[in-house]
């Protein structure tokens, strides 16, 4: 994902880096500081969504809710950001980038804050809301930033570095929550979100250079993908992906506690273990992706299903439990930059927006795993919630031979 993002900003790189530097005086040092900067909001941009997770159990206790209910937050932030991302983005998209950014993490910042000091579910809700709103904008407009302030010969590191920013978060944003969680509380995790956001903010209030205003963009051309059928098929696609992956990650923190016993304290570090598998699946999944995204959908899907079933298969045996988390951890990271390269390759222009879309719909699918997860643990216990998951991960990869017989190409 991070070097097709590079390749595709290069040509926008250079008609508009050169142009910035030469009328705002934009250092190369200034230039990469404010890259540097960004990376690390969107780390704790992108760890604001994730580390939910791992507090569930928490939030849970602290407002009487089950953990099917409290499972609920992770489908309000996912289907905010599903609903208004594109048009959100879309309606920014011509806003002054240092404005911009600054005014996103003081919302965080903000909203951080609410939920810190959330005293009923409905505030707390409210806390959730307003990040969702702003994330998609965020992650749309931060890698083209980035190639803007670094310029032409730097394009690529620059987008690489904000993209493993989000890498990071997605990593290991829940793992470090649980652990921080566990040492000051949920709310104490939430108020260091908040702090984060805030120094941000002020930070690249400071550094960031002032570049040149966007081009308002022409949406309704834009918007000529979505008569693709095999475009439309591969969003479907990411949703069933997504679906599977958080049927049972939203709820991987309470399987770990009440099914596999492990004392609450290191249920962090099971989850930092899993973070780190999940590195080499970011790295395995790049690769994968290079020379047909559809097949390497089909087998990370496939390998996703094996892990998630093995995962509640074996969770009576720690040392195969590990082998299990291991295997569902790398399909899981890997299917990451699978699903955005597979998407926006299958766009036969407007890639960003496509790029967008495909947030929108793994959020939809991140949604929808939540509330089937919850209804899973309701009617059938969370012991049982890798089988329902690995169940809807097969019909991802079934459905992977259709597209490719759409799109005239081999079938797997």
């Amino acid at each position: 994902m991070i070097d097709f993002e590079a390749l595709k900003l290069e040509v926008l790189v250079s008609t508009t880096s050169r142009t910035t530097s030469a009328q705002h005086g934009t250092a190369p040092a200034h230039g990469a500081l404010a890259v540097l900067l960004l990376a690390i909001s969107a780390f704790v941009i992108v760890t604001t969504e994730f580390i939910i997770v791992g507090l569930l159990p928490g939030i849970a206790r602290d407002f009487g809710l089950s953990i099917a209910n409290a499972g609920r937050l992770v489908t309000l932030f996912a289907f905010t950001v599903m609903l208004f991302g594109p048009v959100l983005t879309g309606l920014v998209s011509h806003v002054d980038r240092k404005k911009l950014f600054v005014a996103l993490l003081f919302l965080f910042a903000f909203s951080n804050a609410l939920v810190a000091m959330a005293s009923n579910v409905w505030i707390l809700a409210l806390g959730r809301v307003l990040p969702a709103l702003a994330l998609p904008v965020f992650w749309g407009t931060s890698s083209e930033t980035a190639a803007q302030l670094a310029g032409p010969a730097r394009s690529g590191k620059a987008v690489s570095n904000v993209y493993m920013g989000i890498a990071a978060a997605m990593v290991f944003g829940i793992p470090v929550g649980t652990l921080v969680g566990n040492a000051v509380g949920w709310r104490g995790t939430f108020w260091i979100l908040a702090a984060l956001s805030l120094a941000m903010a002020v930070l690249l209030l400071f550094v960031m250079p002032v570049l040149q205003k966007p081009a308002r963009l022409e949406l309704a051309h834009q918007m000529r993908i979505l008569r693709n059928p095999v475009f439309l098929a591969n969003l479907v696609l990411s949703v069933f992906v997504f679906t599977a992956m958080f049927t049972s990650y939203t709820y991987l923190a309470d399987l770990l506690e009440r099914v596999a016993h492990i004392p609450r304290h290191a249920v962090g570090w099971w989850l930092m273990g899993f973070g780190v598998v999940g590195l080499a699946g970011n790295w395995i999944g790049g690769h994968m992706v290079g020379k047909d995204p559809l097949r390497a959908t089909f087998i990370a899907a496939l390998v996703l299903a094996v892990g998630m079933a093995a995962s509640t298969l074996l969770i009576g045996n720690a040392f195969m439990l590990v082998i299990a988390l291991g295997v569902w951890g790398l399909a899981n990271t890997a299917l990451y930059p699978i699903c955005q390269v597979r998407v926006m390759r299958a766009a036969a222009h407007s890639q960003a927006l496509a790029g967008t879309l495909n947030v929108s719909m793994a959020n939809a699918g991140i949604g929808l795993g939540a509330i089937i997860g919850g209804l899973t643990i309701n009617k059938l216990g969370v012991a049982d919630i890798g089988y329902v998951a690995a169940a809807i991960a097969v019909v991802a990869v079934l459905v992977v031979p259709l597209i490719a017989r759409m799109g005239g190409e081999r079938a797997y």
